[in-house]
């Protein structure tokens, strides 16, 4: 069985009414980057960062996942699929799709602030005072700017070994994740799904661009790939 890898962003996410963290100015909901997504910004200023993720929690609990995350589950009938993603919402799990590797962390986990490997499901609000087993004061379980991204590794070893590799609704541009497409084996087919893609055919050997939103790119090429 073919073993088809897809890399997903904001983009997917977006069209389920999810609003993308960073504006075109660059700021995050109207606040600097290293206000909500640092370990200096949650140092500073905890409760900012337990109101942002709470805020984005709330908003997660009011979507569901549209027709892109739903037909990557199809390919699953034919294709042995990972998807990577960059995205901390559940929409590709609710959805259905089996094997999920979250990049950046899940809204919908915290984690204790003294040991990362302490990681509880969480749905509701996160205040200063929550705390996990061993008394530690919670935090989102959120990779913050600066911070490793432990399951890059991983991410690495399932990419090489991508027969197809899909890459959808993000701009290629945030590393290290933008650097895994250089993992895949040479003469790999790549396509490209975004409506405003900023690579073309010529940047990649077998690269294959869909100027489309995700809700129509995705499922054209899944009825393409399964037919």
């Amino acid at each position: 069985m073919n073993k088809i890898v897809v890399l997903t962003g904001a983009g997917i996410s977006a069209e389920s009414g999810i609003k993308t963290f960073r504006d075109a100015d660059g700021l995050w909901e109207g606040h600097d980057v290293m206000e909500v997504a640092s370990p200096q910004g949650f140092a500073k200023n905890p409760e900012l960062i337990f109101d942002f993720y709470n805020q984005r929690r709330r908003q997660l609990h009011q979507v569901k996942p549209n027709a892109a995350h739903f037909s990557l589950v199809e390919l699953e009938a034919k294709f042995e699929v990972s998807i990577i993603t960059q995205n901390v919402d559940d929409l590709h799990e609710r959805a259905k799709s089996k094997n999920v590797l979250h990049l950046h962390g899940e809204l919908l986990k915290v984690r204790s602030t003294v040991n990362q490997n302490d990681i509880f499901e969480w749905k509701t609000d996160l205040n200063q005072g929550d705390l996990c087993t061993n008394g530690h004061q919670l935090r989102p379980h959120i990779v913050w700017f600066g911070e490793q991204v432990p399951l890059l590794e991983r991410a690495v070893e399932i990419t090489e070994k991508a027969d197809i590799l899909i890459i959808i609704g993000t701009s290629m541009q945030v590393y290290p994740a933008a650097g895994l497409i250089n993992f895949v084996a040479p003469a790999t087919p790549i396509y490209f799904i975004d409506p405003k893609p900023n690579v073309s055919n010529s940047d990649y050997g077998n690269l294959t661009v869909i100027q489309e939103s995700a809700v129509i790119g995705v499922p054209k090429l899944v009825a393409e790939l399964m037919g």
